[in-house]
């Protein structure tokens, strides 16, 4: 299938590696699922698999909590939904021990930006309900994970009845790891080494702001279950 492509890449592009992932999720079209994509990369694969699945598209917005004095360093993230989640990494909290305060007004702080960024994707058009849903969430690849893992993490307070991790290609250790933290996870490559997730792309340009409201408000013609997708 894939032997006009150069050997390192395995898609064209990333609606080509949505096409190819949608075949892999084929089995889950019965049960009505809701494709979560991770903005911005993770949209053209994601509508890809809505459009052939005959999903409703949405997205899953995440922000890190950075350290005080060191915002590359995570201690926890906020997950945006209907009910907007968190997640912290209690053995790093305990050990830098910030103000008492400092973690609330940081959470508020990046709840703020998630509402800013949904309004710029979406409108005035509500988060998605998961309570007793099957969510498949969608990137373009992974790379460590951390985003991810968290996005995962935040969804599974909202209680969908089963989360499904789909992305084109990962390294094996990071997939494995992300196994455990999903009720299936389906990776289409996982090649060795792994240098890159753009390197398994022959074209990886990235994608911006008007794709992805774009793609979105495309997504909601071929949805045939965005009643059930709202709150």
């Amino acid at each position: 299938m894939r032997a006009f492509l150069p050997e390192s890449h395995l898609f064209r592009d990333r609606s080509h590696a949505g096409q190819e992932l949608a075949e892999a999720l084929q089995h889950l079209a019965d049960l009505k699922p809701l494709v979560l994509a991770l903005p911005r990369g993770g949209v053209p694969v994601a509508f890809e698999v809505a459009r052939i699945l005959k999903a409703p598209l949405d997205l899953v917005l995440v922000r890190k909590i950075g350290a005080p004095g060191n915002e590359e360093l995570a201690l926890g993230a906020v997950v945006d939904g209907a009910e907007p989640k968190w997640v912290i990494n209690q053995e790093l909290f305990n050990q830098l021990a910030p103000p008492p305060d400092w973690f609330e007004k940081e959470m508020q702080r990046q709840l703020a930006e998630l509402e800013r960024r949904r309004q710029r994707y979406c409108g005035g058009r509500a988060a998605p309900a998961l309570n007793g849903r099957c969510v498949i969430v969608i990137d373009d690849g992974v790379a460590t994970g951390a985003t991810v893992r968290a996005a995962l993490k935040g969804l599974k307070q909202s209680s969908p009845s089963r989360i499904v991790l789909a992305v084109p290609v990962g390294p094996r250790v990071e997939i494995e790891m992300l196994r455990t933290e999903v009720d299936e996870l389906v990776c289409l490559a996982m090649p060795e080494p792994f240098i890159g997730v753009g390197r398994h792309y022959g074209d990886f340009e990235q994608t911006n702001d008007e794709q992805v409201i774009d793609l979105l408000a495309r997504a909601q013609a071929f949805a045939t279950d965005t009643s059930e997708a709202r709150i």
